[in-house]
C-alpha cells in the first residue's frame, strides 16, 4: 500500500463510525461508500445480482463499460459543436468546436447524473443498501440518446421516469426488465414529441448574448426520405444531401448526442466484446438480423413500396443510432439474455424489428429504441425456453 492510499483510507477511516450502524449519518451510508468506492477498487466478491461470473466485480464491470463509452461520448460533443457552428457559419475548427459541443452537452449530463443521483440515493437510503454502480452507465448512456436541444428539465423527468419506473420499481439493478436508459428516452419520447423528433431538434445554436441554445432545421438521414422517392433511389438522394456511407458510418451529421458514430460504437463495441462484457452473440445477431431483413425487403420491393424498402441493408448499419443500440444497449447484461442461443435470437429479433420499424411505419424513422424495448419484454421467456429444452435433452436419473 503507497503512501497516497494510506493517506486517502484514513480521511475515510475517521468518520466511518458515524455512517455505521447507529451512527448519526447512518441514512446517509450508501452515499459515503458510494464516495469510497471512487478511490478504492472493492476487495470484496458480488454477492447480490446482477451476478458477474468472472474475476470483476460489478463496479470494474461498469467502469469498463463508462471507458467503452469515451469513444462516442469524445466524438458526440465534437459533433454537436461542429454542427452547432457550422449552422451558425462559424469556424469548425476541432477545438473550437470541441468547446462549443462541451458546453451544450455538460449541462445535459450533469442533469442527468445530479437527479439520478438523487433517486439513486433515496431508494438506497430507504432500502438500507449501497448505492448501485449500474447508474453510473444508465446516466451516460441517457443523455447520449438525446438531441442536443432538449430542455435540462425534460432531461430531468426522463432520468426520473427511468430510475424510478424502469428500475427502482422492480427492485434495483439486477431486477429491472426494461433496460433503464431507453425506458427514460421513451418516456421523453412519448411524453415530449416535439423536443424528440422532427428536423428541427437535431442541431443547438447557442446565441452569443444570452447565453441559450436554439434550434435549427437539419434533418437526420433518417428522416431525409420521409419525402417521396422515385423507386430505387433512395441513395441517390441520401448522397444529393449530403449522406454518403462514409459520412453515415463516421457520424459527421445531425443527430442524438452520442448515436451518430458507427465507427466509434464500433470500437466500444469490439471493446467490450474483448473484455468479456458484452456478448459477441448479440452483437453478431443485431446485424445478422438486420441484413437478412434488409435484403429480404430488397427482394420484395415493387415500384409502389416505401423509399427504404430499396435502399441497400448496410445504410441501416451505418444511419441513426442502430450502431450505439447495439454496442451499449441491446447487450446490457441485465435486460439481455444469459443463455448462447437466446442470445442470438434476441439480438436477431432486435436487428429484425429496427428494420421493419423504420421501412413500415414513418412515424419511428429510428426504430432500435423501440425494438430493444420489446425484445426486453421477450427475454426471459428466450432465456426460460432454452432452459426448458436443455433438460429435456438431459437423460432421466432410474
Amino acid at each position: 500500500m503507497g503512501w497516497i492510499e494510506k493517506k486517502l483510507r484514513k480521511v475515510f477511516d475517521a468518520p466511518r463510525k458515524h455512517f455505521e450502524s447507529g451512527g448519526r449519518l447512518e441514512k446517509l451510508s450508501p452515499l459515503f461508500e458510494a464516495i469510497e468506492d471512487v478511490f478504492f477498487f472493492p476487495a470484496g466478491a458480488t454477492k447480490s445480482s446482477p451476478m458477474v461470473r468472472d474475476s470483476l466485480d460489478l463496479k470494474r464491470f461498469m467502469s469498463f463499460v463508462l471507458v467503452a463509452l469515451i469513444p462516442p461520448l469524445l466524438f458526440g460533443i465534437f459533433n454537436t459543436g461542429y454542427q452547432s457552428r457550422l449552422a451558425a457559419d462559424m469556424s469548425t475548427a476541432l477545438l473550437p468546436a470541441f468547446a462549443t459541443g462541451l458546453t451544450i452537452v455538460l449541462p445535459i449530463i450533469v442533469v442527468s447524473y445530479t437527479v439520478g443521483l438523487f433517486w439513486e440515493l433515496l431508494f438506497a437510503a430507504i432500502r438500507k443498501h449501497p448505492i448501485s454502480e449500474g447508474f453510473l452507465v444508465t446516466g451516460l448512456l441517457f443523455p447520449l440518446t438525446l438531441p442536443p436541444t432538449i430542455p435540462l428539465w425534460q432531461v430531468a423527468a426522463g432520468i426520473t421516469f427511468g430510475v424510478v419506473i424502469g428500475k427502482e420499481v422492480f427492485g434495483g439493478t439486477g431486477r429491472n426488465l426494461f433496460n433503464p436508459a431507453l425506458t427514460a428516452r421513451a418516456f421523453v419520447f412519448f411524453a415530449y414529441p416535439a423536443q424528440m423528433s422532427g428536423n428541427s431538434v437535431w442541431v443547438a445554436v447557442q446565441q452569443k448574448a444570452a447565453g441559450s441554445v436554439d434550434a435549427v432545421t437539419g434533418a437526420t438521414p433518417l428522416a431525409v426520405t420521409e419525402l417521396q422517392a422515385p423507386f430505387n433511389s433512395i441513395a441517390e438522394m441520401l448522397t444529393d444531401q449530403g449522406y454518403t456511407f462514409s459520412t453515415l458510418f463516421f457520424g459527421n451529421y445531425p443527430g442524438s448526442i452520442g448515436g451518430t458514430s458507427a465507427f466509434c460504437c464500433t470500437i466500444g463495441a469490439l471493446l467490450l466484446i474483448l473484455l468479456g462484457i458484452a456478448s459477441y452473440r448479440t452483437v453478431l445477431g443485431t446485424i445478422i438480423g438486420l441484413l437478412a431483413t434488409g435484403f429480404l425487403l430488397n427482394w420484395l420491393a415493387t415500384p409502389q413500396s416505401p423509399p427504404w424498402f430499396s435502399v441497400s441493408p448496410f445504410y441501416h448499419l451505418a444511419a441513426g443510432g442502430f450502431a450505439f443500440g447495439a454496442a451499449y444497449m441491446a447487450t446490457d447484461p441485465v435486460t439481455a439474455p444469459g443463455t448462447d442461443s437466446a442470445k442470438w435470437i434476441y439480438g436477431f429479433f432486435i436487428g429484425a424489428l429496427t428494420v421493419l420499424i423504420r421501412v413500415v411505419n414513418p412515424a419511428f424513422p429510428e426504430g432500435v429504441m423501440l425494438a430493444i424495448l420489446f425484445m426486453n419484454m421477450f427475454s426471459p421467456l428466450l432465456e426460460y425456453t432454452e432452459i426448458r429444452l436443455r433438460f429435456k435433452k438431459r437423460i432421466p436419473h432410474v
